[in-house]
């Protein structure tokens, strides 16, 4: 038996978020679906896994149907299969944010950086003058990246600001393009960089899951594997699994 998973965010107005949580949960138990799910003001974060039917029902309720009333239209949508059951319950939980960076002033429902497509990406990476930026934990870049990108040596995401603040300089670094693993990082990331005055800031658009989905490996710039946040832990070419030690959680 296999499961399906789904991985899945949107920065999107939910001023009710908390009114949400109960029947998402019951929603999610009633499917026989485990995982955690992130609700905000800002938005949906998270990964879940069921079968296959299972997973399609709770999309298509979190998409069209009436618990959020069309507001998730435009939800960051990766699936990939999983031999075991990747987590051992259903969570939902209540955040001040749905990815912790801590800097109020940031706001990717204002304005981010400008997406980059997989098959775009390799070409980006290329250009003159490009400052290729991981903006994952050390933990992830670990276990792979991609060849020259900087590494900010982090223990988690809302260290970032301090990386900024102290190794980049809007003058000198003009164009910046960034990864994470799924592409919710980037977006709070590229949101605060174009506030402290970084001209051109990019984002590989799906993150690295997408990127090792859609790029052919003859053709990847990606070294290593990608770290997933559950029992699976890494992936590979074509999100296919790659087990390895259990890693921390982003949270």
């Amino acid at each position: 038996m296999t499961y399906k998973v789904a991985a899945l965010y949107q920065f999107v107005p939910l001023p009710d978020f908390r009114e949400l949580k109960e029947p998402l949960h019951r929603l999610c138990q009633d499917l026989g679906i485990r995982g955690t799910l992130l609700l905000a003001h800002e938005g949906i974060n998270g990964t879940v896994a069921g079968r296959d039917e299972a997973i399609d029902a709770l999309m298509s309720e979190m998409q069209s149907g009436l618990l959020f009333a069309g507001r998730l239209d435009n939800l960051e949508l990766k699936y990939s299969i999983a031999s075991e059951m990747p987590f051992k319950r259903m969570k939902v939980r209540l955040k001040k944010e749905i990815v912790t960076l801590g800097d109020p002033q940031t706001d990717p429902l204002r304005r981010v950086g400008t997406y980059v497509s997989p098959d775009e990406w390799n070409r980006l990476m290329d250009e003159p003058g490009i400052v290729v930026l991981d903006t994952r934990n050390d933990f992830e870049v670990g276990m792979g990246t991609f060849a020259g990108a900087v590494d900010p040596r982090i223990a988690r995401f809302s260290e970032f600001k301090d990386f900024v603040r102290d190794e980049l300089d809007p003058a000198r670094h003009k164009r910046v393009a960034m990864f994470c693993t799924g592409g919710i990082r980037c977006e709070k990331a590229s949101s605060y960089m174009l506030a402290q005055g970084f001209e051109e800031v990019f984002h590989l658009k799906g993150g690295i899951l997408k990127y090792l989905e859609d790029v052919p490996q003859t053709e990847s710039r990606w070294n290593g594997e990608c770290f997933v946040f559950d029992e699976r832990i890494a992936l590979g070419h074509g999100l296919v699994e790659r087990p390895g030690e259990t890693g921390p959680s982003d949270e």
